[in-house]
């Protein structure tokens, strides 16, 4: 499947729509819509340029009419989804108001429950809107054909049977070390990781995302930029700042061998220094070293991210999507 480009999305009780004329956002109860527009917040990706502009939605829906596009610092979006992620939700709060005057207020109390209810509801939807950041992309030409095969590798990505991210690494330094590590010449810590279509649940965007997750770690690929999210911490990098390299990898496999995975040698868990089996160590189990794809990710200011697959082919693919990125000229930006 390729990336889409969807010309309206909802955040909490309130409707974004992209137009020619800009973005629109209204808001609606059953019988009443509200709205604002056309002009406002809009990344345009088209023929080299990029206009960028956001909104994240507070108590209050803020359109910020930006009359001069200037290029976006990376701390621009970081800046409003750290802001919307450390908003406090109002809803539980609304909730207890309204249980405790259905309490108090005796036999009328679930009259008032009933009535309080659709306005717990609403706030928890305000909440959601206000812990939102959104984002319209408008991609087209050459930009729209770079994040499509970027889309794509990514989606072939989620066929591989093993995907992990490598936490640690270290070297194996003495013969005995050597011996009772099947003879690998480092040891390697590792997360199950998992390729999707889906951004960080702050960010409400109208295209596909393409994501490298594992545990608290998250990258998400953008059309203008990648974000990076660990834990709370998010932090963003413009493709022109991002080394991709990539490789083959042998791996001595203990766990269970992915079906997809390709079976390239064997050793055995003990070793002697010959690399036989160790006859001294009883149930001395011979492992299979698989020959997976490795994709490196990383940037000057400290970004260092190593990723294995069963699969090297489709880690090859990331890659060169990665790479096509990369390689375009930067946007010029116009008001």
């Amino acid at each position: 499947m390729g990336f889409y480009v969807r010309t309206s999305l909802r955040a909490g009780p309130f409707r974004f729509t992209l137009s020619q004329a800009g973005m629109a956002v209204s808001t609606a109860i059953p019988g009443l819509r509200v709205g604002m527009g056309p002009r406002g917040n809009v990344v345009r990706m088209g023929r080299g340029t990029v206009s960028y502009r956001t909104v994240a939605p507070g108590r209050d829906v803020v359109m910020h009419d930006v009359v001069s596009l200037i290029p976006a610092q990376p701390s621009d979006v970081v800046q409003q989804l750290q802001k919307a992620a450390g908003r406090r939700p109002y809803w539980p709060f609304a909730l207890a108001t309204v249980l405790v005057a259905g309490l108090v207020t005796g036999r009328f109390g679930l009259v008032i429950i009933a009535i309080g209810l659709p306005f717990v509801l609403w706030v928890a939807l305000r909440d959601r809107a206000a812990r939102a950041v959104v984002v319209m992309y408008d991609v087209t030409d050459e930009a729209a054909a770079r994040f499509d095969h970027l889309v794509n590798a990514i989606t072939d990505l989620q066929r591989t049977h093993g995907f992990w991210l490598i936490t640690a690494s270290g070297a194996i330094a003495s013969t005995y070390q050597f011996k009772v590590n099947a003879g690998a010449s480092n040891l390697l810590r590792r997360l199950n990781a998992t390729a999707l279509l889906a951004g960080p649940r702050i960010l409400i965007t109208n295209v596909a995302v393409p994501t490298l997750t594992a545990g608290n770690l998250s990258v998400h690929f953008l059309p203008d930029r990648v974000l990076i999210r660990d834990g709370r911490h998010i932090a963003d990098l413009a493709y022109q700042h991002l080394h991709v390299g990539v490789e083959h990898s042998r791996f001595i496999e203990t766990g269970p061998v992915p079906r997809d995975g390709t079976v390239v040698d064997s050793t055995w868990r003990y070793v002697n220094v010959k690399g036989g089996p160790d006859c001294r160590f009883k149930n001395n189990a011979r492992l299979p070293i698989l020959l997976y794809g490795r994709l490196t990710l990383r940037s000057h200011n400290g970004l260092n991210l190593v990723w294995d697959a069963s699969q090297a082919p489709l880690v090859h693919a990331v890659a060169n999507a990665l790479h096509h990125s990369i390689t375009a000229r930067p946007p010029v930006i116009h008001s």
